[in-house]
């Protein structure tokens, strides 16, 4: 018969120096300071006494009452302990079939980035100091070289991303003055961040040409007045306007750039320092192409296409890439020396074309072939039937993935997936559990089904990922 007196029940909780007592307990103190048990002990009871209160949870038994009460707060104690204990920015296996997937961190950095970081943050370096002369030196000199070297500009500069990297171009070149801009490419960049708040925020003024669909250089021209310091050219990376479509290119904007002795800016937004269209992908502008167009100032994401830490970076004509230098808002926006390191490294991979798409993991997501991608989520489905075939349906399935990141917006990426139905929860429930695992899976649910799409799974954690799953259906989460 079930015990439903509250009143009884809630005097059978035991007190907090008895939980402690309990061997799980007394074990967890040896390797979790006793704040947080103590932390989570109190949580638990607390949490049980709302159970009970609610009438959520029955005893069958009077005379096991206390014992199993013990139980449940031994159990949810190690458990949030645990979880407290863990850090909050964790390890995620991304198999939602996007590569650069803001919420997860875009850009997974290659090896020779992952080990410059290491001994960065390993010990001291010569961050801003000449080794040579031993003097002070600049914190960009380790990529300024590498970034010129790549794209054939006179200068570089980097900042913390690209949205800084055009407010700090445009605060330097036309702060209190205007700057022309196609109305088509008043895109917003992330974040409900937009190109003319943007340029408010750095003092210049917005001066709209041509239409949503078609701007003419004639258009530019007709909008200069004395008050015009910049020609502004933006790169709509995350977006595409088809059909009826016109927009200025960048050599005609610097052919009349050239006539009115204006300088000409270019905010290619993901940017990419490679032809992709080689490897199946929609093409880019590359930044080399854009610099050799004559652009003046070129600016671009460096944790998108580049496949590099997130960073924002400035190419193009010395004279104003020293100004910019000596913006006091250039001290606001630097990058640190994990930046510097990773991004320098990143850059190196960019020397030898032959051995860079193997060795920065982004381009290397983004051009898998689809029989290797199907190979993977063949043997994935496999191991989790032969594991977890009693707790749920695993069905290799072709599915698209996407780049993500506000990057090639048209590319048709087809993939493959593992697709997951639950048998004794639902996809919701199962997709939540994942999220707290650790490391925690993120899929995509679609029409009742988890997938795990194979294109962002990193090598070496398909095992990872079977063991999770598997322990997750089979043990559902602590109640």
């Amino acid at each position: 018969m079930s015990v439903n007196n509250h009143t009884y029940l809630l005097r059978q909780i035991p007190a907090v120096d008895e939980v402690f007592k309990d061997p799980a307990i007394a074990d967890l103190t040896s390797s979790t300071p006793r704040p947080l048990v103590l932390k989570a002990i109190r949580d638990s009871i607390s949490q049980l006494r709302k159970e009970l209160a609610a009438g959520r949870l029955l005893i069958q038994q009077e005379q096991q009452a206390r014992d199993f009460l013990m139980s449940i707060i031994v159990k949810n104690s190690v458990y949030r302990a645990h979880s407290q204990k863990r850090s909050n920015l964790r390890r995620v296996l991304n198999a939602t079939g996007v590569v650069l997937h803001t919420n997860l961190g875009r850009s997974v950095l290659g090896e020779s980035a992952r080990q410059a970081i290491i001994n960065a943050a390993s010990g001291y370096s010569n961050l801003e100091l000449d080794l040579a002369t031993g003097k002070r030196g600049s914190r960009y000199a380790p990529v300024e070289q590498l970034l010129t070297q790549l794209t054939g500009a006179e200068a570089a500069l980097v900042v913390n991303n690209n949205a800084a990297a055009v407010l700090l171009a445009l605060s330097t070149l036309a702060r209190g003055q205007e700057v022309i801009v196609s109305r088509g490419q008043l895109v917003e960049i992330g974040g409900s961040f937009r190109i003319p708040e943007v340029m408010a925020q750095s003092g210049a003024r917005l001066v709209e040409v041509g239409a949503t669909n078609k701007t003419y250089v004639t258009d530019y021209q007709k909008a200069i007045t004395s008050q015009t310091a910049l020609l502004l050219q933006v790169h709509t990376s995350n977006y595409r306007i088809i059909g009826f479509t016109r927009e200025t290119s960048t050599a005609e904007l610097v052919g009349l750039g050239r006539i009115t002795q204006l300088p000409v800016m270019c905010d290619l937004g993901s940017g990419s320092l490679v032809d992709l269209s080689g490897r199946g992908l929609p093409a880019e502008p590359t930044v080399q192409q854009v610099v050799k167009d004559g652009a003046d100032v070129v600016t671009f994401s460096g944790d998108k296409l580049l496949g590099g830490p997130q960073a924002g970076i400035i190419v193009g004509k010395k004279e104003y890439l020293d100004r910019m230098k000596k913006n006091p808002l250039t001290r606001a926006v630097r990058i640190d020396k994990f930046t510097v390191s990773a991004l320098e490294a990143t850059l190196r991979e960019y020397i030898d074309p032959q051995t860079l798409w193997q060795h920065i993991p982004t381009l290397d997501m983004l051009t898998a072939d689809n029989n290797l991608l199907r190979q993977k989520a063949q043997t994935l489905s496999e191991e989790l039937n032969a594991t977890a075939g009693a707790e749920a349906f695993f069905t290799p399935v072709q599915t698209p993935s996407a780049v993500g990141g506000g990057a090639l917006p048209t590319a048709d990426l087809p993939s493959w997936a593992v697709e997951v139905a639950p048998r004794n929860m639902t996809v919701d429930e199962l997709a939540g559990i994942l999220r707290e695992s650790e490391p925690a899976v993120i899929g995509r649910l679609q029409d009742e089904k988890l997938l795990l799409d194979m294109r962002a799974i990193l090598p070496g954690e398909e095992s990872a990922l079977v063991q999770v799953l598997s322990g997750v259906l089979k043990e559902g989460a602590p109640s």
